[in-house]
This record gives structure tokens, sequence and C-alpha cells, in this order.
């Protein structure tokens, strides 16, 4: 079976012979930021790790320092083929979102460091999420002139409350891992050494259970608001194509990769700087 694990180019999958399966974030220089390949490869993954007999268990994780730094912002791109770039773009997100919704076998996220937007927003549709001490989690959609994503209108005032998921889709604040445990959204903190291995042994452990168990079970939690979940993440979609084509939203956009680039300018002008006075 390990023939058919897809061989991807920013997520990397091993699946054990008790049928846990690890689909890991693989971009850690670039925090593990969710290009357009990214989120292909993403779909790619779950949708084989949904189809494939093999797997029982499903672990999300990121290499590196980060669990995800969240939609990779590029400048926007008005031109005809840009606008049928979004379009495709968006249908791969909603159907990523789909699938998520849709995702018959349990799904385990194991957040390594900070996770930001859409790695956020996902987290939701999860059915345990376990985290190390350090992680943070943002989602800076008012910054951006965006909307909330991957069901997170529904599902973070239902898991968080309302006052709680307000200050994080509509003020942007940074929550801490304890923060998100307190209300619910995260099921526990697991230590930083040793964090991945930690996630994989509780995902082993539930891989021995009747497979059949687990299926009928999590059918049993998701049927309830399967319907109104895809009905949400249909519209927002809708909204969020609307926001981007927003002029406020690529101002916002704008200003966000030029910033970017100002930053990466100065930091490569400081390595050459540190660089020079080595060879002093």
């Amino acid at each position: 079976m390990a023939s058919s694990i897809p061989l991807l180019e920013t997520l990397e999958i091993t699946l054990s012979a008790s049928g846990v399966a690890e689909l890991a974030f693989n971009r850690p220089s670039r925090y593990n930021a969710l290009s357009p390949l990214a989120y292909r490869d993403w779909l790619a993954a779950i949708q084989w790790a949904s189809k494939c007999d093999a797997v029982k268990v499903v672990v999300l994780t990121g290499r590196g320092k980060y669990y995800t730094s969240g939609q990779e912002l590029q400048e926007p791109d008005n031109s005809p083929e840009g606008k049928e770039f979004v379009k495709k773009r968006r249908s791969v997100t909603k159907t990523l979102v789909d699938e998520l919704i849709n995702f018959p076998k349990l799904l385990i996220a194991g957040v390594n460091g900070p996770a930001i937007g859409f790695g956020v927003t996902t987290l939701a549709l999860c059915d345990v999420v376990y985290t190390v001490p350090e992680a943070t989690f943002n989602t800076p959609f008012m910054k951006l002139a965006f909307c909330a994503e991957g069901c997170s209108s529904l599902l973070f005032p239902r898991i968080m409350g309302i006052s709680k998921a307000n200050e994080m889709l509509l003020m942007g604040r940074t929550f801490t891992a304890p923060e998100l445990v307190e209300c619910g959204f995260v099921s526990r903190i697991l230590p930083l050494e040793g964090f991945c291995n930690q996630v994989l042994a509780l995902a082993e452990e539930a891989a021995k259970f009747s497979t059949d168990a687990l299926a009928v079970t999590k059918k049993l939690i998701r049927d309830v608001d399967r319907q109104e979940l895809l009905k949400v993440n249909e519209i927002e979609m809708i909204r969020l194509t609307e926001r981007m084509k927003a002029q406020d939203s690529q101002d916002a956009i704008n200003a966000f990769v030029e910033q970017a680039k100002r930053k990466k300018v100065a930091k490569l002008a400081k390595q050459q700087q540190l660089r020079a006075k080595s060879r002093l």
C-alpha cells in the first residue's frame, strides 16, 4: 500500500502499518504557507486518505516551527487570466473544505507551532486538536478586508462562544494555546519535546479500534449539521470571492505584499553586513 501514497511537493505523507496516515505541511522555510499548489496537494492528500482502505486515522501537522502561516498572499492580478486563476483557486479551497466536512475517518490535528488564517479555521473541522504550549492562533481576515472562511462563521461561535469568536474573527486577536484549551477549541496541550511522536502514538491507539465503529460514530456526530456546514461553506466562499475582488481588500493585500518585500530586502541587507563583518 505504501506505493500508492501520493508524492506531493508541499505536503509529506507517511502511513504506518497500523493505518495512521500523517499529512505534514512541508514548506518549513516558508512557514508552511499555503500556496495554490499547497491547497491542491492538501486536497489530493485528503481525498486519497478518505478512499484508501489502509488508512484508519489521519494526523494533520506541520514540519518546522509553524503549523501553517495560512494563505500565501500575492499581488492581485486583475487580468482575465488572473481572474480565472483566482476562480480555480477558490474552487479548490471550497472543495477542500467540503472534503474535510465529509471526511469519514478520525481526523486529528497536531498543531506544532503558530497557526494562521485557513490553518486555524480548518482546525474546527478536525475531530480532535492537540497543540504545543507555544502555539498561537490568529485569523487576520479583517486586516486584509477578507471575511470568515472554512465554516468558522458557524463553528467558532459554537465552540468558543460568541465573544471569543468575535475577538478572533472580527478583531483579529491572537489566542494562546491555553486560552483555546479553556474554551474547548483545543483538546489538550502536549509538551513540545517529542510532540509529533506523542500525537502519532495517540493516533496509533485509536487505530486499534474498530474501523466501522469509528466511521459510524463519526457519521452520527457529523450528520447532525453536515448539510448546514456545506451550505455555510458555499456562502462563505461566495462572500470571500466578492471580498477579494473589492478595492479595500486589494489595497490591503498590496500593502501586505509590499511590506513583506521590504522586510525581505532588509533581512538580506543585514545578512550581507554580517557576512562582510565576519570576513574582516
